[in-house]
């Protein structure tokens, strides 16, 4: 198209060739041409948020689910800065993420005018690519890379800096096609290097999910690894890599995971990692899988040359699209490899995945995770911030089809509630849960707000211990009975669910959750469970007494 038109209509414009079907925001003057654009793009649905961590942790959680960038729209200054939380959530969990900021007037630049960042310093280290688009007549060239960027090799975020003025200029500009991810594929001689790795393998366990993995991968990747009987683990945040019914799924790794896999994998002396980046909480602060890792060989199975290598001894290298390896493993034909670790892992995550009732303990919710396993269906997207509250699903939820668990691998606080509006508003025939913890939830609590206004089917249960749990987990082990900076005064959080149109209950005993998530079940649109726990119950495994003796 070379007919003149404004910054504002090129960017809306390239932006629906590239696939981009809905745009989170708040609104800023810096792109009031672009606003206007949207105005008469009925192909984009705008999400307006109301705070702009709101906006790019949605965005963040879209990019998850579709493997294409998700878009945030900010304006420059409070507004990047906000977003900046989402832009560092999107680079450590490898999603592919635009985040477009409305900027000062060129001729403005270097003067410390209203709201100006130098946004290239900003979000160099938190971004695979920074640019500022100067010329309106590029913008097709610019977005065109950005969405290439941001799929290519391991996925990530892009930022566009964008000029008020170039917005509105008027100019001719040739529209660019829409790029599809590349998707390398895995070399024939590699692949067949790891069957005679497996023929040699006694104890052999893979690692999974991460950068590029998509729904086609897990049903690939599950395949062969039934077939061979290969246990798989997830990395950390990566439980729905392959469906947990899967007679061959581990369990996850990370934090709080079940002490029999940690053996398993230590034991191992074939590990095969495939997505995953094996980065801290995976490995347990390196020290589960060392980055020499004596005595055990590692294949390394990812879509981006410098992360084969980059940390951990690899001593057979697969640079390829996860997807393209997962599918040539469940079609190889030479196989005679089966192991019966598969079962016996499954089994022993079976039984630390069970939730034993504590005694003593007026709201447990082991059970509580237990009635949800029971009532929800087996594709519910759970979604949840960071805090020791998301332990107890972690563990003990059993999540389904990719993608069915959006959560932080940066351990980002506020993420839940965000991502789930993400969720429902992509998946409107499934049911969305976001679990969050008092003080993760009244981070991003507002978009409470956002969720009313898009109409959305979505269930809230908020663990309220009056603690920042973790932290306080920390302290009592690292510094007893010192309570420093950990203790919440919360609101009454089914209050204020109601205050912003949400249907809302309190529970306080475990026997009270079970009916009181029928009756949520039973109403539509937002619903807010507030779960009032004692924060002796520290974590799914242990309690702040026990701390205490330590």
């Amino acid at each position: 198209m070379t007919a003149k038109r404004t910054g504002g209509r090129i960017l809306i414009d390239n932006l629906v060739i590239q696939g981009c079907e809905r745009i989170f925001t708040v609104p800023g003057e810096s792109f009031l041409a672009a606003l206007d654009a949207l105005h008469d793009t009925p192909q984009i649905d705008l999400v307006v948020c109301r705070q702009e961590g709101g906006v790019a942790y949605m965005a963040e959680a879209d990019g998850k689910m579709t493997g294409r960038p998700g878009v945030a729209f900010v304006t420059r200054g409070p507004g990047a800065t906000n977003a900046a939380v989402g832009v560092h959530t999107a680079f450590q969990d490898s999603t592919p993420m635009l985040l477009l900021i409305g900027d000062v007037a060129r001729g403005d630049r270097d003067r410390e005018g209203f709201q100006e960042v130098d946004f290239a310093t900003m979000f160099a280290p938190l971004a695979k690519r920074v640019e500022r688009i100067e010329d309106a007549r590029r913008i097709p060239e610019y977005v065109a890379r950005a969405y290439a960027t941001a799929m290519a090799g391991r996925p990530g975020p892009v930022v566009l800096v964008l000029p008020e003025d170039m917005l509105k200029d008027e100019v001719e500009a040739e529209d660019r096609p829409r790029n599809a991810r590349f998707a390398q594929a895995a070399d024939p001689l590699a692949v067949g290097a790891l069957m005679a790795l497996l023929q040699d393998a006694a104890s052999p366990v893979a690692i999974v999910g991460g950068a590029g993995w998509c729904k086609g991968t897990s049903h690939h990747f599950r395949e062969w690894a039934e077939r061979i009987g290969l246990p798989v683990a997830a990395a950390f945040r990566r439980q729905d890599s392959i469906p947990n019914d899967s007679p061959v799924y581990a369990g996850n790794l990370g934090y709080g995971p079940n002490p029999k896999l940690l053996e398993r994998v230590r034991n191992a002396d074939l590990v095969i990692a495939v997505g995953a980046r094996l980065g801290e909480a995976t490995t347990d602060g390196y020290t589960l899988l060392t980055p020499d890792h004596p005595g055990q060989l590692l294949v390394h199975v990812h879509p981006d040359p410098e992360e084969l290598g980059r940390v951990y001894r690899t001593d057979l290298p697969i640079c390829a699209d996860v997807a393209e390896f997962a599918e040539l493993c469940a079609d190889w034909e030479d196989e005679v490899i089966h192991f019966n670790a598969g079962a016996e892992a499954h089994a022993e995550w079976e039984a630390w995945a069970t939730p034993k009732p504590r005694e003593g303990v007026a709201l447990d919710l082991g059970p509580c995770v237990a009635a949800m396993r029971a009532k929800l269906p087996a594709d519910t997207i759970v979604c949840n911030g960071a805090g020791n509250f998301s332990g107890w699903w972690h563990r003990y939820w059993h999540y389904g089809p990719c993608p069915s668990q959006l959560a932080p691998t940066n351990g980002s606080m506020g993420y839940g509630p965000p991502a789930a509006v993400a969720a429902a508003l992509r998946f409107p025939e499934r049911q969305v849960v976001a679990v969050a913890g008092d003080g993760d939830f009244l981070m991003n609590g507002q978009e409470l707000a956002t969720a009313i206004r898009h109409g959305v089917r979505l269930l809230i249960l908020v663990v309220d211990n009056g603690a920042y749990g973790t932290i306080r987990m920390h302290q009592e082990r690292d510094y007893p009975q010192r309570i420093s900076g950990t203790e919440l005064v919360n609101p009454d959080f089914a209050a204020l669910a109601r205050a912003y149109g949400a249907w809302a209950e309190t529970v306080t005993r475990t026997e009270e959750f079970a009916p009181a998530l029928d009756r949520a079940l039973a109403q539509s649109g937002v619903r807010l469970l507030h779960l009032k726990t004692d924060v002796e119950q520290i974590t799914a495994a242990t309690t702040i007494s026990k701390l205490r003796a330590r």
